[in-house]
C-alpha cells in the first residue's frame, strides 16, 4: 500500500473515532448547571433559571396520591420535600444529557456530592425508569419504602388519566 493511502486511512480513522467519542461525551462538554434552585415536584426544578429534570426516574406527581382509597397519604407532595430535602445538602450542579418534549434539561444532578434521582428511588419516593438506579428500587422495594408500602399508580399513568 503507498504511503499517501496508510495517510489518508489513518487520518479518516481518526476522524471517525474523533466523532464517535464525541457524540458518547458530548453531554461532558456541556457546563454544569449551577446556581438558586426552586423545587417543583419530585424529580424536576427550576436551577438557576434552566428547568431540569432528573435523567432516569419519574416521581409521583406533586398532586398524587398514593395508598389505598380509604386512607391515601400525599406521595407527590412527600417526594418534593424528600427532594427539597436531599437538594439542601449542598450546592446543586447538573450534568445535562438530553432536552424533553417540554424543553427541560434532563440531568444527572448532585447536591452534596450524593446523586439526587439515587437517593429518591432509595428513598422509595420515585421509580427507575431505565437500569442506572434499578439495585435502589429492589431495595426500596424489599424494604417496603415509600410508595412501595402499599399500592399507587405509576406517575406515567397518573399524568396520562389527569391532565
Amino acid at each position: 500500500m503507498r504511503r499517501s493511502t496508510i495517510n489518508s486511512v489513518l487520518v479518516a480513522a481518526v476522524l471517525v473515532a474523533g466523532a464517535l467519542l464525541a457524540e458518547r461525551f458530548a453531554g461532558w462538554l456541556v457546563p454544569a448547571l449551577t446556581g438558586a434552585i426552586h423545587i417543583g415536584d419530585g424529580d424536576s426544578f427550576e436551577l438557576g433559571g434552566e428547568r431540569v429534570r432528573l435523567d432516569g426516574i419519574d416521581a409521583p406527581e406533586l398532586h398524587q396520591d398514593c395508598g389505598v382509597a380509604s386512607r391515601p397519604w400525599p406521595c407527590g407532595r412527600a417526594a418534593r420535600d424528600a427532594l427539597r430535602k436531599a437538594a439542601s445538602a449542598g450546592a446543586v450542579s447538573c450534568r445535562p444529557v438530553d432536552t424533553d418534549v417540554y424543553g427541560r434539561s434532563v440531568s444527572v444532578c448532585e447536591a452534596g456530592g450524593a446523586d439526587l434521582a439515587r437517593a429518591m428511588v432509595a428513598q422509595g419516593l420515585a421509580v427507575s425508569t431505565g437500569l442506572a438506579y434499578a439495585r435502589e428500587e429492589a431495595e426500596a422495594r424489599r424494604a417496603k419504602r415509600g410508595i412501595w408500602a402499599g399500592p399507587f399508580e405509576q406517575p406515567a399513568s397518573w399524568r396520562a388519566r389527569n391532565n
